[in-house]
């Protein structure tokens, strides 16, 4: 009788589709690639047309070997790798290394790891597609381009150890590009103005907006404007001007793609992205079920895609009708806006069988995978069922010429909220009288005039940089995860309760890559590089004219860039502190946590310090000097030099002009003063620095 051998990229499979296959199968792992590009030199013949040297991965060797054996006694091999581009160059490296015959080696893919689906790939073999293999080797080879050509010239330029990536340093430069914003950012004054008005017989009040007057909306700029509306509107009767009653709809979400998954497993999990997708992968491969063995619980997690299958939609639709009842599941489903950047291979993230559902499978979870699992779940079966409809009442109360208003809504059918409604806060709801009508005098009770300014750009959290990659077109669902994990692993972005941080080590780095690599961080050039990917996957470019018109360009800019760097000896910073064990000047070095005091004497003598910038400002509170520290993680601050004794600490550079309004101390914020004191507010406009002479300074 006939053997068949099937391999797999994750032990964690085997187990799980062994239990669907005869006894004429035999599954084996290949614990992922097998080779690689050498990590001790280049790899790619540039003088060859750019031809790559693949090599065994380091402890490979035994698994190559066991396969080998597994080979010979096989009469067909089925590679079953995972359904991508990565997959697929995982399955062409093992043909390639197994040298296996291409009649009896074949490759096959599945969505999700489910009897179902595995038997149905063993019907349909195919040949190995190169269009995918090239496209992976593309990613690869001009990353690897990009990595090891100007790595060397970071470490040149600031120390060992740091690298560039073709996407990790757009990355970087856009979180960058957002704390630049921030520090620039001026406060702007504005005031709303709430009317608490109350009908004739009826206890409970009602909140009123100022909106306008007659003409159209007016937006209040100072305490000034206010008054005077507060003054216009003193002796004025609230009168009913309009009552308008009406329906709002809400749709139910779309499936998961890998980056919403990521993102709102972030907002509401507090997941990192590499943990959400390790636990996806779990789920994916497959866990013991109690009664049921090894489970495939989620289709393929890697997917930009949010399509689901005809067979998935039908058997959502029986479970929603049997559970909720048939007014609850959808006729006519969302479908996602078309993007050029959806590859559309696979279906969005879903449960494989959604009768198996988070309460049934809940003791066989641990609790972060239910947690997750549970979240795929009920965002699925959203997707599948009816919106959510709201009764909505807009009254326009009319005061002089000035106008408010009231609003509010009340759920009329759950629809789609009975299952997935993370946001949805029932505590905020508005209740409006009832009795409400055209011409009715409501009751004053009190006007409430507000002082707001307007907030900087908010930091980028893992959640909101995943979803700003994929809308300029950066990465894949497969890279954002990896690309993040090496930003904080290289401590270029340090995270602090959610939000990333540029560290002074990311600044150096990014300024290094903007002043000599601007197009490997240009945004545009990026998105367009993943657009020619995947031209190269459909076929519809040669992958060696992608690299042969990307590689002269990055040639050129790095021997400009040896060129500049070779002119500026970057020697060490002489510190006034002194070295108590020998008496030298300490001098400034660059560590993983940034810059540090140490004895140039090494390695006769190794005494270090913290470095305590001082920045020619005196403390607001005490009058001693200000410093320039990092907390633990990396993030720059300024505080005071008598700490602890002082406590004084600001996250932005205090200025030694004190405000002329009211006499606090200022802020810098770009080529602008700002008053700490936020109700004073006053702004003044400095010229701008020479930003050469205070980058050299920094250096």
């Amino acid at each position: 009788m006939a053997k068949y051998l099937v391999i797999v990229e994750s032990p964690a499979k085997v187990k799980t589709i062994k239990k669907f296959l005869g006894k004429n199968y035999e599954v084996a792992a290949s614990n992922g690639h097998v080779r690689d590009l050498p990590k001790s030199s280049l790899g790619i013949d540039v003088e060859n047309d750019f031809e790559p040297k693949y090599i065994t991965i380091r402890g490979k060797g035994d698994i190559l070997a066991n396969l080998r054996k597994e080979v010979k006694k096989s009469d067909k091999v089925y590679l079953a790798t995972d359904p991508d581009r990565e997959g697929e160059a995982i399955s062409w490296h093992l043909s390639q290394a197994l040298k296996l015959d291409e009649k009896n080696a074949r490759r096959i893919t599945f969505n999700e790891i489910t009897k179902t689906a595995v038997k149905e790939s063993l019907k349909h073999p195919r040949d190995i597609n190169m269009n995918l293999v090239d496209a992976q080797q593309t990613r690869r080879i001009l990353d690897r381009l990009v990595g090891y050509k100007i790595s060397p010239l970071l470490w040149l330029k600031v120390k060992r150890g740091l690298s560039a990536g073709r996407v990790q340093s757009v990355a970087l430069r856009i979180i960058c590009d957002r704390e630049d914003e921030i520090n620039a950012f001026i406060p702007e004054e504005y005031w709303t103005l709430d009317a608490v008005l109350q009908a004739d017989g009826e206890k409970k009040t009602m909140t009123a907006s100022f909106t306008g007057d007659r003409d159209g909306k007016i937006a209040i700029h100072n305490e000034a404007e206010v008054n005077a509306i507060l003054q216009a509107i003193e002796n004025e009767d609230f009168v009913v001007l309009d009552v308008k009653k009406g329906e709002r709809m809400k749709k139910p979400p779309l499936p998961f793609s890998t980056s919403t998954l990521q993102q709102d497993a972030s907002r509401y999990l507090n997941f990192s992205t590499q943990k959400t997708m390790r636990l996806a992968q779990q789920l994916y491969e497959g866990v013991d079920i109690k009664g049921s063995g090894s489970v495939g619980l989620i289709t393929y997690l890697r997917t930009d895609s949010t399509r689901v299958s005809e067979e998935a939609r039908n058997a959502a639709a029986s479970y929603i009708e049997e559970h909720y009842g048939a007014a609850y599941a959808a006729k006519n489903t969302s479908v996602s806006g078309s993007s050029s950047h959806i590859q559309d291979a696979h279906e969005a993230i879903r449960p494989t069988d959604i009768n198996r559902s988070p309460v049934k499978v809940k003791e066989s979870l641990s609790r972060d995978q239910f947690r997750l699992y549970q979240m795929i779940w009920n965002r699925f079966a959203a997707s599948r069922m009816t919106p959510a409809y709201y009764e909505t009442t807009t009254v326009r109360v009319g005061a002089g010429d000035y106008r408010f208003n009231l609003a509010a809504s009340s759920l009329k059918f759950e629809g789609f909220l009975s299952v997935y409604s993370p946001d949805e806060k029932k505590s905020d709801r508005v209740l409006l009288s009832k009795n409400l009508e055209k011409g009715m005098i409501l009751k004053k009770k009190k006007l409430e005039p507000k002082q707001h300014f307007t907030q900087p750009p908010a930091h980028f959290t893992e959640a909101s940089l995943v979803k700003t990659l994929e809308e300029l077109g950066i990465g894949r669902p497969s890279t954002y995860a990896p690309t993040i994990t090496t930003l904080l692993g290289r401590r270029y972005v340090v995270k602090e309760n959610k939000n990333l941080y540029v560290s002074e080590l990311g600044e150096v780095v990014n300024r290094i890559m903007k002043d000599e690599f601007p197009a490997i961080i240009d945004e545009q050039f990026t998105a367009n590089m993943e657009s020619l990917l995947d031209n190269v996957e459909e076929g519809t470019v040669d992958w060696k004219e992608v690299v042969r018109n990307f590689y002269p360009d990055l040639d050129e800019a790095v021997k400009a860039a040896e060129q500049n760097l070779t002119k500026v000896e970057i020697a060490d910073e002489v510190f006034d502190e002194i070295c108590e064990v020998c008496g030298r000047n300490m001098v400034v070095k660059y560590g993983p946590h940034g810059r540090f005091l140490a004895c140039p004497g090494f390695p006769d003598c190794r005494n270090t310090k913290p470095l305590l910038e001082k920045i020619g400002v005196p403390c607001p509170k005490c009058g001693k000097e200000l410093v320039l520290k990092k907390t633990r993680k990396g993030r720059k601050y300024y505080g005071c030099e008598n700490h602890p004794e002082c406590d004084f600490m600001s996250w932005q550079k205090p200025s030694a002009t004190p405000c002329p309004k009211c006499g606090s101390y200022m802020l810098e914020r770009g080529n602008k003063l700002v008053c700490a004191d936020k109700e004073c507010g006053y702004v003044l406009t400095v010229p701008k620095k020479e930003k050469a002479a205070a980058e050299v300074g920094d250096e």
